[in-house]
Order: C-alpha cells, then sequence, then structure tokens
C-alpha cells in the first residue's frame, strides 16, 4: 500500500486558530488566485514601475465581464508590495449589505471621488478602472478597443498628487465571452450589464503589464478646466490602446 505524507500538522494547527472572516476573505481568496495565476499562465512585465510604498493609482484597461482582471491584478500588486491596494468597484455591489460586507472585505470599495481621495490620502494604493462598467461588460466584439475614459481619475490624481499607473491586461477578454452589453437605463441611470456566453473561465494566457508612473504637472485649481481634464485622459486612453495594439500583435497565441 501505498505511503501518503500527511500535511504539515503545525499548517493545520495554524488554519485552526483562524477566525471565519480570516478563512473567507483572506486564506481561500489568496489560495484561489493562486491557482488562477497558474491556470491562466500569468506573465508580468514592468514590475519595476509598481511602487513599493507610498499613494499611487493603477488605472488598467477593464475586460471580461466577471472581474477577474480587478482580482488578479489586486493580488499581483499585493504580492509585490506585501500591501493589499483597494479596488474602486460599481455602485451596484453597496446597494445591500449580502453583496458590501463581503465587497468590503476583500477589499472593494465604491467608486466615488471621496472615498478615493480618503484612501489616497493615507499613503495607500488604489485600483481605478477609468472605461468603467462599459470597459468590461462590452461585447466580445468589440474586445481591446478601450471605451471613452472618464476625467474623474486625473482630477483625483492631481487633487491627491499621486502617480497615475496605466496596467495592461491581456487574457481576460478570452477568458469570459460576453454576447452583448444589455442598457437597462430606464430603470436605473447608467445601469449596464452583460449577456455572456460562459460562467467557466477559459484557459487563456493572461499578461499585466505595468507602464511607467506618470507624474501630471498640473495644480488643484486646473481641475476645473475641463478641456484640460479630458485631452489629458484621452492622452493615456491612447498610449495604452498603442500598447494594448502592440502587445496583440506580438502574441503567438491565446489559449496554447
Amino acid at each position: 500500500m501505498k505511503n501518503f505524507k500527511m500535511p504539515n500538522t503545525g499548517f493545520i494547527e495554524k488554519l485552526k486558530e483562524l477566525d471565519t472572516d480570516s478563512l473567507l476573505y483572506r486564506v481561500m481568496p489568496l489560495f484561489i488566485m493562486e491557482i488562477m495565476e497558474k491556470y491562466f499562465r500569468l506573465t508580468i512585465e514592468g514590475e519595476e514601475n509598481i511602487p513599493h510604498a507610498g499613494r499611487a493609482i493603477f488605472t488598467p484597461n477593464h475586460s471580461g465581464y466577471s472581474g477577474f482582471d480587478a482580482m488578479m491584478l489586486l493580488h499581483t500588486i499585493q504580492q509585490h508590495t506585501q500591501q493589499a491596494p483597494k479596488v474602486l468597484t460599481h455602485h451596484l455591489w453597496f446597494l445591500t449589505k449580502t453583496t458590501s460586507i463581503p465587497a468590503n472585505k476583500l477589499g472593494f470599495i465604491e467608486a466615488t471621488k471621496q472615498n478615493a481621495l480618503k484612501e489616497l490620502k493615507k499613503n495607500r494604493q488604489i485600483i481605478l478602472f477609468p472605461e468603467g462598467e462599459y470597459g468590461n461588460f462590452k461585447p466580445s466584439f468589440d474586445a481591446y478597443s478601450l471605451q471613452e475614459f472618464k476625467r474623474g481619475f486625473i482630477r483625483i490624481a492631481i487633487e491627491a498628487n499621486a502617480p497615475i499607473i496605466p496596467t495592461i491586461i491581456i487574457g481576460a477578454e478570452e477568458t469570459h465571452i460576453n454576447l452583448k452589453q444589455l442598457k437597462l437605463t430606464k430603470y436605473l441611470r447608467g445601469l449596464v450589464l452583460p449577456l455572456p456566453l460562459n460562467i467557466i473561465p477559459l484557459p487563456a494566457k493572461w499578461k499585466i503589464i505595468f507602464l511607467p508612473p506618470i507624474h501630471l504637472p498640473y495644480k488643484a485649481n486646473e481641475c476645473s478646466n475641463s478641456e484640460l481634464m479630458n485631452e489629458t485622459a484621452q492622452d493615456i486612453r491612447e498610449m495604452m490602446q498603442i500598447r494594448i495594439q502592440k502587445e496583440l500583435k506580438n502574441r503567438k497565441s491565446i489559449y496554447f
């Protein structure tokens, strides 16, 4: 009969000491993300652009309706900095305690300017998707086509004196396929939802690229200049779109 090794007893004892919250919101997510990292064969580029301390705004493209992009990015940053950035998230997650409590414990906060500035002024880092839900809920035939960037992240960066770190995520678009974007604005202002093809994530190869930090030279009183804010946001969008196209051109395969 085969001899099977028993798990390390010290590890088991440590697990027993954990309370339910620690197990559900710290240990289990870490375990799942480690598995998903291998499943997606994740590669990282530009680690040197991740600040190990101090305030910063990571601005990734938003793709794949499931929100895996947010979780994988949060996990990647935490691995490199030993601190977990807060993820600015759609307000629908915070309408009831059933969703808001677990969201908060996993590191998600409602996407408001006030919440972003509060975190940054504590010298913390945040993840902010400039496209909003229009990015990850777009139909897959528009994959990797960046939607309009909202100007709010530019104002936040200026007011908090925080660098912007443009971040590219390749692979999430092919992990979850979205057939259509459902606009339900007549029921709730700005409400859009996906019409997904698959729930189980497909094994697309992922790559996360951290581009060099952008330090905006503007003063807080210039935030009222809508034209300047819009031009700056669209310049960053264009720069990210060019890099995305370059990555797609050089990608050898999607799944294998």
